[in-house]
Order: structure tokens, then C-alpha cells, then sequence
């Protein structure tokens, strides 16, 4: 009973409105600085493609920010779970519209839904490392977007001078209230590269290997822990 209780409060519409209230609340605190984000909105705006990728442990800091794109209507993959339906909630109140799948259940129906999407409306957004990881390995779902759609692939990263880091697969990182928050977007990344024949796996390392500098994987503790300025 208790069980059937917590799902019903947890996937109901008021939950989910009063956590996007209270993210959007705590987000404002944030003392932000965004880097790098005219080259690809200036692509975005004269009819090019964008999706923007980054690893789970850094999504949170940019969802308060990340609601000036609305007006493109971009899509986002978020997995069929409990979890998923609590971002979904939050995602769709932020004016990102939620696909729901997975590399684990109706990945493929998802995929697609995700590349139509992106054709149309121009902007969306991925998760390189999926909802369950393993944190570091970019999964090949952004490449396979990326080519499908015709769009170019821009990373971004978040980091902040106060947060706490979890004991979860991603290390997530919770930025601190008031802390200062640095959003910075990398080069646009070809999901096709003549350079290395288009190979399909190139790509994905060619990605990792310029995302892995900017993630923290692991810190050896059983329990939340932070990181100073």
C-alpha cells in the first residue's frame, strides 16, 4: 500500500510541478557563467542542426539556464523508468519535450521519434553516458542522432566552485547554493569525419576522448563529499 502511495505522489503532476518550482528556485542562486554559446546558436538560428550533449554527473547544473531554448522546442531522450518520469516531469516544464527510451527499453522507437524531431525543430539535447552509466564511456546513441539527423554534436560541460559530489555510478554533482557555476559549451563535432572514413567507432572515441578531460569519475568514498573553491 505504502509502495503504491509513493509511486502515485512521485508520478503525479503536482509533484512534478512543485520540483520543477523548487529547481527552478534553487537554480536561481547559482552565479552563472556561460561560455562559448553564441557560435552554435548563431548555427541553430540560420537553419542548422545542434545537439548538445553531456555526461549525467553535469546535468543538473544546467537545467535552470537551459529553459531559454524552449522557444525551439528541443527534445530530449529520458529513459522509461521511475527516475525518468520524475526528470520527464521536470524536462517538460522547462520546455524541453521528453522522448521517452532507452538503450535498454524502446531504445529504438525513441531513436527515432528523437530524429525526426531534431530534423524539424533544429536543437536537442543527449546524455553521452545514458541513465545508468558507466560514467566516462559515451554510448553510441549521440553519434547515431548526430548522423541520422544531419547535425552537428556541441558538448558542454558544467563545474562550480562549491559542490557536493554523490556516492552514485556518475559521481553527480550538486552545485552548492550560491555557487558559482561555469557552463561552457565546446566546438561544434561532426558525427561524420572524412578524416577517419566516417568510421562509426572513431567517432565515438574521437568524442570521448574530448569529453573525458572534463568529467570526475570516482572519488574512492562511501559517502557525499566536496569540493572547495
Amino acid at each position: 500500500m505504502f509502495k503504491k502511495l509513493k509511486y502515485f505522489i512521485i508520478t503525479s503532476d503536482c509533484f512534478h510541478a512543485l520540483l520543477y518550482r523548487f529547481v527552478r528556485l534553487y537554480s536561481f542562486t547559482f552565479r552563472l557563467t556561460i561560455e562559448n554559446e553564441d557560435r552554435w546558436m548563431d548555427y541553430v538560428n540560420k537553419g542548422g542542426r545542434v545537439l548538445l550533449c553531456a555526461w549525467h554527473q553535469q546535468f543538473f547544473a544546467a537545467i535552470g539556464y537551459f529553459k531559454k531554448y524552449e522557444k525551439y522546442q528541443p527534445s530530449l531522450m529520458i529513459s522509461k523508468s521511475l527516475d525518468g518520469d520524475i526528470i520527464a516531469g521536470v524536462a517538460h516544464r522547462t520546455g524541453w519535450h521528453a522522448v521517452r527510451g532507452s538503450s535498454s527499453k524502446d531504445g529504438r522507437t525513441a531513436l527515432t521519434e528523437m530524429i525526426l524531431r531534431l530534423k524539424k525543430f533544429r536543437l536537442a539535447g543527449h546524455v553521452v553516458d545514458g541513465p545508468r552509466g558507466p560514467a566516462g564511456i559515451v554510448k553510441a546513441g549521440v553519434i547515431s542522432l548526430a548522423r541520422a539527423a544531419d547535425s552537428m554534436i556541441v558538448p558542454f560541460y558544467a563545474r562550480a566552485d562549491n559542490a557536493w559530489y554523490f556516492n552514485s555510478w556518475d559521481t553527480f554533482m550538486l552545485p552548492k547554493p550560491f555557487a558559482r557555476v561555469f557552463i561552457r559549451f565546446d566546438a561544434m563535432f561532426s558525427g561524420f569525419s572524412a578524416a577517419d572514413g566516417g568510421d562509426f567507432e572513431n567517432r565515438r572515441r574521437s568524442l570521448e576522448q574530448r569529453m573525458l578531460p572534463e568529467i570526475r569519475v570516482g572519488n574512492g568514498r562511501s559517502c557525499v563529499h566536496e569540493q572547495k573553491p
